[in-house]
């Protein structure tokens, strides 16, 4: 897939809310010039937090033409750089940012149906990558895998099945390690696995898809163990690794 065209650009933009998603992932809003905010659906951006520290972060919502943008943060308190990125945010109303990077983008020229996999705020990808889907290709088939340890980790449950309940053509699968806390909404397209995702791919995929797995683009986002070992289960299943995407496979490429 081609990287989109836009150009990196370092910008100062208005932080307009701060918001937890639950005890562990905060929601942060950004604003700033509608032309100098453009991103493909499936790029990140960069923070500055000092002279010589930037932290990436994908972007949770496709371009809107409105110069806003979303995030999600996961707090790590023990981590140096996640404690001074949440002070800041609690006392800065701007930050510094370098966008749109990421090759890893949503092909709107391709009608093949889409397979998600996200573990944790991978999910924030996934977002804007829907959002996009639904918006310039409305009837285009999307199966969204969300995976995550326990529960409360779902901070954004309501928004994915609302998808799932509002367009047939999208379907929502919650991943947990741990069991349900109390049942997901209620809707035909809305299933609940428990286990580690790349097992429950291995168990459940095919069963979950109108289409075989091989007829879809894949989009995967996670830490690179994750994407590596569903990779692995995709691959074992015949799926063709051209068209499996993930931010990943550039940073962290796979051993051979």
């Amino acid at each position: 897939m081609s990287a989109s065209p836009l150009t990196c650009r370092t910008l100062t933009c208005q932080v307009t809310a701060v918001e937890d998603l639950n005890p562990d992932v905060f929601g942060v809003t950004l604003e700033g010039r509608p032309e100098a905010m453009q991103h493909a659906p499936g790029q990140y951006l960069e923070l500055k937090l000092d002279d010589s520290t930037w932290v990436p972060f994908s972007i949770a919502s496709a371009e809107r033409g409105d110069g806003i943008i979303e995030l999600h943060i996961q707090h790590w308190p023990e981590r140096d750089n996640s404690a001074r990125l949440r002070e800041l945010l609690q006392v800065a109303n701007q930050l510094t940012v370098r966008l749109p990077s990421g090759e890893c983008v949503l092909d709107t020229e391709s009608e093949r149906p889409l397979l998600l996999v996200a573990a944790g705020t991978g999910f924030a990808q996934m977002k804007a990558i829907v959002e996009a889907a639904l918006s310039k290709q409305p009837n285009r088939p999307v199966s969204l895998w969300w995976a995550n340890r326990e529960h409360r980790d779902l901070y954004a449950e309501d928004l994915a099945c609302e998808w799932a309940q509002q367009y047939v053509n999208v379907a929502f699968q919650a991943v947990t390690e741990f069991p349900l806390t109390e049942p997901l909404a209620a809707g035909e397209r809305i299933s609940h696995h428990q286990g580690r995702i790349d097992l429950v791919l291995e168990s459940d995929l095919e069963s979950t898809l109108a289409t075989t797995p091989n007829e879809c683009d894949i989009y995967l986002s996670g830490s690179p163990g994750m994407v590596y070992a569903c990779v692995s289960v995709l691959e074992r299943k015949g799926i063709n690794s051209e068209r499996m995407f993930s931010d990943v496979f550039a940073y962290a490429p796979r051993p051979h």
